[in-house]
């Protein structure tokens, strides 16, 4: 099965494992349990603004630690294409969530994944399925 990390699982894996749930915690930890994890490109984006706001912080080069980050075993990177971004724009109805949510939401949708997050906009929402 394949996998999208929404990006606090992504920022929380590398960072605060112990703030995932024993699920993801799990998973993550077994790379036999999964096929492929997936992360959006918008993930490395929202990580940095979040170093930008001052909301999280690290001792060392952001570069490098999203190049550590990146460094999971059967990760892939999954590139904003103009068919995910129109996607993000016109999700089934009902679901309003930040242009980041709508895009790793509509990467799920088009990857055919399950999200791991503890988000529960995301886990209400019942056109993709959620892992927490």
């Amino acid at each position: 099965m394949r996998y999208i990390l929404d990006t606090h699982v992504w920022i929380w894996w590398n960072m605060h494992p112990e703030k995932l749930s024993q699920k993801a915690r799990t998973l993550l930890s077994s790379p036999k349990r999964y096929e492929e994890l997936l992360l959006s490109s918008i993930s490395p984006w929202e990580f940095s603004k979040l170093l930008e706001e001052e909301r999280i912080g690290i001792s060392c080069n952001p570069e490098e630690w999203i190049a550590e980050a990146l460094d999971m075993p059967k990760l892939r990177l999954v590139p904003l294409t103009p068919t995910i971004a129109y996607r993000s724009t016109s999700l089934p109805q009902p679901f309003r969530g930040d242009p980041a949510d709508q895009i790793i939401v509509a990467t799920a949708r088009e990857e055919n994944a399950t999200i791991l997050t503890k988000d529960k906009l995301i886990q209400n929402y019942k056109q993709v399925r959620h892992l927490w």
